[in-house]
């Protein structure tokens, strides 16, 4: 449970709990946005993104500015667009903007963990080292903010990597066990269950308590305009409580802003513990690569790495990723647009949606959001879109859970992921990995992996016909 008194700057818990209260009926009681039942009765169009939408473009339909933007931004899209590509280099780089790697790190470059702006995958054998995914690690507590308390050996991420004179943490490496199972009308299937061994070491044992999580790197489309999404209208779409007792209780994450110096509402992350676009860059830019920003001005050194403070210091003063460039990332990110739904008139695609609807899936991937009319760039405002998320967090059983809890996250809950683009996964990618973990190895897996809150649309999932389920994943495939 989140500890408002250990936030420096907040009121004491009586306080808080007063203002969120006060909050809460402010947003219920006064409300402008639509309602679930009126978002849901919206039929969703082939333009996920409202005017914002793109065509898709092959490979490259993750990497293009948003379709309403004027020229006039394409030059500074295209800059963002280098940082996010540019390969960081050891201090000091002959490159003095983009040299600081480090001293620990598991990327070297924004782009190595999000594949063509896509999704992360796990490697493809114990041989292979990590590239798009990570581990996070935390013991029970909470840091100073009220998030996951780091490891004083380790810190809240495993480090794979090193600079020169200073030692990497050590490795993880993913076994799998093998779970078969059966659809309702005979036909068999595989799953795999992902088991995490830690090798190599090298600042002694992890804690007996330790809590840790595999995550792959999301996709990075359509931030800026799930980021627009009014916060009021999250709180309506919250059910905390199960008040209507349909089975679904999507909550809320308040975590720390680190820009707005308050817990702010989360909605970015596979458990909803960042508030905005900018802050999950930085938190990136330290934990991947070691780059601070002035969010995060301090290096990632874990409390007991001595070689890693040494080097910190000797570029303590100096802000890695300067504010100009940052800006510039950050402006990339919230202008990725998304590109259109295919095939929207075939009517296979048109009977899986009614399926997906029917069997209650929408429920957590609601169809349809709207933006406010105040967004971080003119072209996210005002827009109808369909990202097929309420961005909240769900209970999704044991099956899935990693038993860390995050802010107000428990171990088993996740944010709903979006599921706009996810049909172009492997055509952009090449590969086709997915839920937290990358353990599904197609949608199919992703949805029989589904429990808790989603346990009901799962099992109703498994006893559709044949054709029936292979008409959900056309219409997956078309998004």
């Amino acid at each position: 449970m989140l500890h408002f008194s250990n936030i420096p700057g907040t009121p004491r818990p009586a306080q808080n709990f007063l203002f969120i209260a006060a909050t809460w009926l402010l947003f219920t009681s006064n409300l402008n946005a639509a309602t679930r039942d009126e978002l849901l009765a919206i039929t969703p169009g082939p333009d996920l993104a409202g005017t914002a939408t793109i065509q898709p473009v092959g490979q490259e339909s993750f990497r293009q500015i948003v379709a309403n933007a004027p020229v006039t931004k394409r030059a500074r899209f295209a800059f963002g667009k280098i940082q996010f590509n540019t390969e960081w280099d050891l201090a000091p780089g002959q490159v003095p903007t983009n040299d600081g790697l480090g001293p620990v790190f598991n990327a070297i470059a924004c782009a190595a963990c999000h594949i063509n702006n896509g999704r992360g995958r796990p490697p493809e054998s114990t041989a292979e080292a990590f590239e798009s995914i990570l581990v996070r690690l935390s013991i029970p507590g909470e840091s100073a903010h009220g998030g996951p308390k780091p490891l004083e050996n380790y810190g809240g991420q495993l480090q794979h990597r090193a600079i020169d004179g200073v030692t990497p943490e050590g490795r993880a490496i993913i076994e799998y066990t093998e779970l078969t199972g059966t659809y309702a009308d005979g036909s068999t299937y595989k799953l795999r269950q992902p088991t995490l061994v830690f090798d190599s070491l090298r600042f002694g044992p992890l804690p007996a308590d330790t809590m840790y999580s595999l995550r792959i790197a999301n996709p990075i489309i359509g931030l800026g305009l799930l980021e627009a999404v009014p916060t009021e209208l999250l709180y309506q779409l919250a059910d905390p409580n199960d008040e209507n007792r349909d089975g679904i209780s999507g909550r809320i994450n308040h975590v720390w802003s680190s820009t707005g110096q308050q817990i702010s509402v989360g909605r970015f992350g596979w458990k909803a513990n960042v508030a905005t676009v900018e802050e999950q860059n930085a938190g990136a830019s330290l934990g991947d690569m070691g780059i601070t920003t002035s969010l995060n001005p301090t290096d990632n050194c874990a409390a007991t790495q001595n070689a890693c403070f040494k080097a910190a210091q000797a570029h303590a003063s100096e802000i890695e990723f300067q504010q100009e460039f940052f800006e510039q990332l950050t402006r990339y990110v919230r202008l990725l647009a998304v590109p259109a739904q295919r095939d929207s008139d075939n009517p296979e695609v048109q009977q899986g949606a009614a399926i997906f609807r029917s069997i209650g899936c929408v429920q957590c991937h609601i169809s349809t959001l709207k933006t406010g009319a105040e967004a971080s760039h003119p072209e996210l405002a005002s827009q109808t879109i369909h990202p097929y998320t309420d961005l909240l967090l769900h209970d999704m059983g044991a099956g899935l859970a990693d038993n860390r809890p995050d802010y107000l996250a428990s171990g088993s809950e996740w944010r709903t992921a979006p599921l706009w683009g996810i049909g172009l996964t492997k055509e952009v990618t090449g590969h086709e990995s997915y839920l937290h973990d990358g353990r599904a190895r197609n949608l199919s897996e992703a949805i029989l992996w589904h429990g808790g809150e989603a346990l009901a649309a799962r099992d109703a999932f498994t006893g559709l016909p044949g054709s029936q389920r292979a008409a959900i994943l056309t219409f997956l495939g078309s998004l």
